[in-house]
């Protein structure tokens, strides 16, 4: 299993594929409400936050090594561009709206997704101790 996620045709293919179920996702207006009883509204937040926080790693994961610069900064971008059409797509679907609030969360999402995982890269590179 390890082998195949190193595949760079899996690799490309995850973001696409994860791309396709976000449209049918967003092509569907009935949804349960999974929020418990008397707890404030917060699962459409959380859903757009790990959605565009996967895609987003998803992205630099296939950029990372083909040669592109700066893949985290293209991987936001995509994430962000995506977001924005989906909002878009959103607006033609019955039952659904587009808002700029969730816009911004897909934004946020990845942004801090990238960020966690170049924190996460740094600190586990070596340590470079000078012996004195």
């Amino acid at each position: 299993m390890a082998k195949l996620w190193h595949d760079q045709r899996v690799r490309w293919a995850a973001p696409f594929a994860w791309m396709g179920l976000i449209f049918y996702l967003s092509s569907r207006a009935d949804y349960p409400n999974l929020t418990p009883p008397g707890w404030p509204e917060t699962q459409d937040v959380v859903a757009h936050l790990v959605i565009y926080a996967t895609l987003a790693l998803l992205w630099e994961r296939a950029l990372r090594g083909t040669g592109v610069r700066r893949p985290a900064l293209w991987a936001f971008a995509i994430a962000v561009l995506y977001g924005l059409s989906d909002e878009f797509h959103q607006s033609f679907v019955p039952g659904r709206t587009a808002t700029v609030f969730d816009a911004a969360t897909d934004a946020v999402a990845a942004g801090l997704a990238l960020s966690i995982a170049a924190w996460a890269r740094r600190r586990a590179e070596p340590k470079h101790v000078l012996n004195l």
